[in-house]
């Protein structure tokens, strides 16, 4: 509102690369990032989004040090966006300390903040300077074929379009992910109750707990201002029957398990509770594709959000996917660089994933043991883990490759 954004950071293009007509299907998170990369390389790309309007669903998501490095690339200016974090508090449903993470620490080693910020709010700042002409709501994708001349996207409505390649960004429940014939996502067992609400006086705005139980799980997460991203995660299954009153479900289950769960419980509705709950997936997996088409984002890898990494490694595909494509050279086809991209990230993102599925609801006496190993060990065993699956060394090339737009504010004064 009047106040002056920093300058965009913009890729040196080799002369040789060539432009590519992209497809990009999806307009969430993962889908704006890829289109707003590619744009910046100097490609064609238009985005296809089923929905009449680009909105963001659900509450906060986290920004680890990884996802926000390639925010930093895409010249997204996170600045005041979300609440930075310093500290996560994890600990038994009876009040026993089981581990202090001390993300200042992983900061500091990983070279970039950790951010709670509403997904609304990350999806903003992904949209400022985007061209809007570039995005076609109410257009949903039925079908791709490939032809000798491309690949083609076709439409509910009768209509289509050609590119060279086509992205499928579009979610858990991906139509380009059917298209290709990749497995099914898979019920993890578990679901989260969750939403945003104001933070409880006295909360400590830059730390965030975690509470884990013997059957089930929970978390309040600074989210920025006044805002707390909550969460309530209990077992699932395919054939739930929602209760007619959630919030009771949940004082029954996790009342008593500390003072702010308390405060926070006595504060929720039904009405909070209306879009939950969330059931947990995880995809397979898939191995390479076939042809000009490719996966990214949830579309590829859903997995459930214990290690809240969903959202970074969408980023962490689109760095991977530019660089591959910015790697393409003359009459090189698509269809290479897209299979090098999927071999890149497939063993990392499978890592994470397999983390991520870990139950982590135990009875006191299993969670006992991990109380002993010192804090320090574990945020260094963390922090060592999001390095070694953030494509360190190429991200570093690629900062390399990025240089300060040229400011012109002394030239406009000169006119």
């Amino acid at each position: 509102m009047g106040s002056k954004r920093p300058q965009s950071r913009h890729h040196v293009q080799p002369a040789a690369q060539r432009s590519l007509r992209v497809l990009v299907v999806g307009a969430g998170v993962g889908g704006i990032s890829i289109a707003r990369g590619l744009l910046r390389d100097g490609h064609d790309v238009t985005v296809f989004e089923q929905r009449p309007e680009v909105r963001a669903g659900g509450g906060a998501v986290t920004i680890w040090s990884n996802g926000e490095t390639v925010l930093r690339q895409l010249g997204v200016d996170m600045g005041g966006a979300g609440q930075e974090l310093s500290t996560v508090r994890v600990m038994t449903s009876t009040g026993r300390p089981m581990t202090t993470l001390d993300v200042t620490a992983i900061v500091n080693r990983m070279g970039a903040p950790v951010r709670m910020v509403p997904r609304r709010i990350l999806l903003g700042r992904l949209l400022e300077g985007f061209p809007a002409e570039r995005i076609r709501c109410n257009t949903r994708v039925v079908g791709v074929a490939e032809g000798g001349r491309g690949v083609r996207a076709d439409f509910a409505d009768g209509g289509c379009a050609d590119g060279d390649l086509v992205i499928g960004a579009d979610g858990l429940h991906s139509t380009v992910r059917e298209i290709v014939g990749a497995p099914h996502a898979e019920p993890t067992g578990w679901c989260s109750w969750q939403g945003l609400a104001t933070l409880p006086d006295g909360a400590d705005r830059r730390v965030a707990f975690v509470i884990l139980g013997e059957h089930g799980n929970l978390g309040f997460w600074p989210a920025g201002g006044t805002e707390v991203q909550w969460w309530f995660d209990l077992p699932w299954s395919p054939d739930f029957v929602r209760p007619g009153r959630p919030i009771e479900v949940l004082r029954a289950n996790f009342t008593g398990w500390s003072e702010l769960v308390d405060r926070v419980l006595a504060t929720l509705t039904d009405d909070d509770l209306a879009r939950s709950p969330y059931p947990h997936f995880r995809h397979p997996i898939p191995g390479p594709g076939h042809g000009a088409v490719t996966l990214l984002g949830d579309a590829a890898h859903t997995m459930p959000p214990t290690l809240a990494q969903g959202t970074n490694q969408a980023l962490l595909d689109t760095m991977v996917l530019c660089k591959a494509i910015s790697d393409l050279r003359g009459g090189a086809d698509v269809s290479d660089a897209l299979r090098r991209y999927e071999k890149t990230r497939r063993r990392r993102v499978a890592a994470v994933s397999r983390v991520a599925s870990l139950q982590v609801s135990h009875g006191e006496a299993v969670l006992r043991p991990a109380a002993m190993v010192p804090d320090r060990v574990m945020t260094w065993v963390l922090a060592t883990f999001l390095r070694a699956v953030s494509h360190r060394r190429m991200a570093a090339d690629i900062n390399r490759d990025l240089t300060p737009a040229p400011t012109t504010g002394s030239d406009e004064h000169a006119r």
